[in-house]
């Protein structure tokens, strides 16, 4: 019989949550545990009501907003948009804040560097010592061949690999970051163009000989091609920090039992 856990009333300013609102409320918060499932939805209802509870007191009521897709806001919902809307201010993202995010994450705002990939396929497991040793040996007399005769890689591919690709001489095709298991990826895209390596590379699909064709390095994009993507990701994340720290605020200047939230300078604002 699965064990029943029970939780204290959840009070705020005076107000019971009702249970069985936490109750409906976990659904919308996976948790690696029931217990806090719980903790998290009673949290969420607790923040609800604070908000409604400062939109009385500011007497805000539904103006009938919408949501992203033009449908109406409950009545509920409605106030709570409409008190945020009044009360919480965030900085807008300057040409001067884009720029500097901009030039301190490259890597996000350049295209993928890609390698067309060549391999041979020895299958073994690794939990099988004898096969994946057997499997490496091959690949090591593979290598040797290749290194007296580059042109016979479709030949060995053809013969030996356990790949689909042996169809097409070993080529994989173009492989960009993420395409391939880390091992793979690691070492391939660290060989120049035609370069083979000269280990064999081990994978959990077994031992592979691998040999980098052309590559294509990447590019960083123009600011101007990203600049508003990346203002709407800064106004955003400047918004939901300024969401928090209001929270945190009003949860600060409440009356909440049953339930630990944390003050302005705790971990919600974190």
């Amino acid at each position: 019989m699965a064990e029943v856990l029970e939780h204290p009333p959840v009070i705020v300013n005076g107000r019971e949550v009702d249970a069985a609102a936490i109750a409906a409320e976990v659904q919308n918060h996976p948790a690696p545990d029931a217990h806090s499932a719980w903790q998290a939805a009673a949290r969420a209802l607790v923040f609800r009501q604070l908000l409604l509870d400062e939109a009385d007191r500011l007497e805000i009521m539904s103006v009938g907003l919408v949501d992203a897709e033009g449908r109406k806001l409950a009545d509920e919902d409605a106030r709570i948009e409409a008190l945020l809307e009044q009360e919480v201010q965030s900085p807008h993202a300057d040409e001067a804040t884009v720029q500097r995010y901009y030039d301190r994450h490259v890597d996000r705002f350049s295209t993928p560097t890609i390698v067309e990939a060549e391999h041979i396929l020895f299958a073994a497991s690794p939990d099988d010592d004898l096969a994946y040793g057997l499997a490496t040996g091959d690949a090591r007399t593979a290598i040797r061949a290749l290194k007296a005769e580059p042109g016979r890689f479709a030949e060995l591919a053809l013969k030996h690999s356990a790949c689909p690709s042996k169809e097409q001489g070993g080529n994989l095709g173009q492989i960009g970051p993420g395409q391939t298991v880390a091992e793979f990826e690691t070492i391939l895209f660290g060989l120049g163009e035609g370069e083979l390596h000269p280990e064999p590379v081990k994978t959990r699909f077994g031992v592979h000989v691998i040999r980098a064709g052309r590559r294509i390095e990447g590019e960083r994009l123009p600011l101007d091609l990203v600049r508003d993507k990346i203002g709407q990701y800064l106004e955003e994340a400047s918004w939901r920090r300024a969401v928090i720290q209001y929270l945190a605020i009003l949860a600060s200047q409440a009356s909440i039992e049953g339930i630990e939230i944390g003050g302005a300078d705790g971990p919600l604002v974190q």
